[in-house]
């Protein structure tokens, strides 16, 4: 199979961190929740997590629960560097070791933090998938801004969950 025909089944995740959604947590699981299962209905098995705080972690844990009822479900993990959680909570790096251990694969940018190694990962995790799932309030300047204009760019399908209106909006058509 090649490149396109696999990312055509390939789901990766962005949004912002917990502090500035502007939405309980509870309200943005339940968005994803929902958001995943249609993905899973129409044909998608991978999911790419980068695993930042909030959304990334989230979504991840989502698909984890999921694939106890459906093995066929992948999770996968790109981390901008090595020590990404190491200033973290314990708690928060406690969930995001969990989760790791658990991923069918992680891969890491760079194993040493440099200057722009995050727009890398938000890079690398938008050019392998074919749909983009985005909690997103339209933010322009921010890590997931920047990740959701990348993905408009390459034409990839953007769904994006606005976390101040609650609405659901899709974009774009396939890779």
């Amino acid at each position: 199979m090649s490149e396109q025909e696999l990312r055509r089944h390939r789901c990766c995740f962005t949004g912002h961190r917990p502090e500035r959604l502007g939405m309980p947590e509870m309200e943005v699981l339940f968005g994803l929740k929902e958001e995943i299962r249609t993905a899973i209905t129409d044909g998608f098995q991978t999911f790419i997590s980068g695993m930042a705080r909030g959304v990334d972690l989230w979504a991840a844990e989502i698909v984890l629960d999921l694939r106890e009822k459906n093995p066929a479900l992948k999770l996968r993990c790109v981390l901008p560097y090595g020590g990404q959680a190491d200033r973290w909570s314990d708690s928060a790096r406690e969930r995001y070791h969990s989760i790791l251990k658990q991923a069918d694969s992680v891969d890491y940018v760079s194993r040493q933090y440099y200057d722009g190694c995050m727009i890398d990962r938000n890079h690398r995790l938008v050019e392998s998938a074919g749909l983009l799932l985005a909690v997103f309030s339209g933010v322009r300047r921010s890590g997931t801004g920047a990740t959701v204009n990348y993905a408009r760019k390459l034409g990839r399908e953007i769904i994006v969950i606005d976390p101040l209106t609650r609405s659901v909006t899709h974009e774009g058509g396939g890779a």
